[in-house]
């Protein structure tokens, strides 16, 4: 079974029993689900388009999976603001040169 239908799976089973402990996913965890790099990852939170990590200790991060599995949903469903044909950035300037005009 890969990572993420285990998540999933787990996920709708804890979302019966609210009582229990949240489970933790830490950085590898989290980017065997979400099929970013790790630098998108850190632009996403920063812009929060994405959970904040939560630190357990000064060099540990983890993310709540309750969290991202609600991310992914909100992804999931038709967001109104993406036009997937959108430009990507404006690129290159054409500059004129002084000669041509």
């Amino acid at each position: 079974m890969t990572a993420a239908k285990r998540v999933e799976a787990e996920a709708e089973e804890g979302a019966l029993d609210k009582s229990g402990p949240r489970r933790m996913l830490n950085e590898q965890q989290l980017l065997e689900i979400i099929p970013v790099s790790r630098t998108t990852l850190f632009r996403m939170m920063k812009a929060g388009r994405f959970p904040k990590a939560t630190y357990i200790s000064p060099n540990r991060r983890c993310w709540f999976e309750s969290e991202v599995v609600a991310w992914q949903q909100a992804i999931g469903e038709r967001n109104p603001n993406f036009n997937p044909n959108r430009g990507r950035g404006k690129g290159r300037r054409h500059r004129v040169s002084a000669s041509a005009t």
